[in-house]
């Protein structure tokens, strides 16, 4: 329990989906501190005793829950709410899986699979990957938003002007958030905690942890924002940048497809140089590795490279 916290708001005070008429269950002023307990993205359906059938049978209305929403004070479209995020309090359980259907390279990798891990939330060393190596990690919050203007309910899947499912591995602790008002009171929730994610979190899912979030939650008036902006408090990396990287890339017109490109690179490397199984490479490349656009000027070809941390795998 967060002694310095204004507030506490139980795992069970959730909704899936955003909705400007979801009532709030908490109201709070600006300048309050907000101790939330979060699921993780499947809402509890996946654990430690799980196996691939639990993949199998996951309840897609039930994934990406968020815990709130929270009325904030004075809150008013046109306003911006500042959201500090203070603290990541994990529970040292998480789990990787290949959703069939979902990800980056989904027409390649249509069979479930599951990594369960498990990690020492007090010193948050790097979790082991079962078929190999070693990752780094950075707790944050995947799912991070308020309600939009137009009524009715949305999907919690897709991420939006006023934030939502991001999956910005550096909406991190320390950093701070500006998310755009557009209804009364904001509507603020949060969720869909991971221990780790490379940029691009390309199976689709990171290292889904279960975790409670320190946040603080602050209006700043008359200030319109067209969409979310953040400011981290340091380096972004460090925990990844020690040994360097392996580099792949993929080259072309489109960057979707460099994406790929770069992707199915990197899974050919790992599997041939490290022995590990494709849709293990695939996986562990969503939990560490990082998509980046390396060039976008030099028309008609774009490239895209993905960086793979060296030091996974020491």
């Amino acid at each position: 329990m967060c002694v310095a916290c204004d507030h506490t708001i139980h795992r069970s005070s959730h909704h899936f989906g955003w909705n400007r008429d979801f009532a709030p269950v908490l109201t709070a002023k600006s300048g309050s501190t907000i101790h939330f307990e979060c699921s993780d993205s499947s809402a509890g359906q996946l654990d430690a005793q799980s196996t691939v059938q639990s993949v199998i049978d996951l309840d897609f209305g039930k994934i990406n829950p968020v815990t709130g929403p929270v009325f904030v004070e004075g809150a008013a479209p046109g306003d911006v709410l500042k959201v500090m995020l203070r603290k990541f309090i994990p529970s040292g359980i998480g789990w990787t899986a290949n959703i069939p259907g979902f990800g980056l390279l989904a027409d390649q990798f249509r069979e479930p699979a599951l990594h369960i891990w498990t990690y020492d939330p007090a010193t948050m060393a790097p979790a082991l990957y079962g078929p190999g190596g070693k990752v780094p990690l950075k707790p944050f919050a995947g799912t991070i938003g308020l309600a939009m203007a137009e009524p009715g309910l949305h999907a919690i899947v897709p991420p939006r002007r006023v934030g939502g499912n991001m999956d910005i591995r550096d909406l991190a602790e320390g950093t701070t958030l500006y998310l755009p008002v557009e209804v009364e009171g904001a509507l603020f929730s949060i969720g869909d905690t991971h221990a780790a994610q490379g940029d691009g979190e390309v199976c689709g899912t990171a290292i889904e942890s279960r975790m409670d979030v320190e946040v603080t939650l602050e209006v700043i008036k008359g200030r319109p924002l067209a969409s979310p902006r953040f400011t981290t408090p340091g380096p972004v990396t460090r925990h990844l940048d020690g040994a360097g990287y392996e580099v792949t890339t993929g080259i072309g017109p489109d960057l979707m497809t460099g994406a790929r490109e770069a992707l199915m690179r990197m899974i050919d490397l790992l599997s041939a140089e490290h022995g590990l199984a494709p849709v293990d490479a695939y996986m562990l490349c969503s939990v560490c590795a990082d998509l980046r656009i390396s060039e976008i000027v030099d028309m008609p070809n774009w490239v895209v490279s993905l960086y793979f941390p060296r030091i996974v795998l020491q």
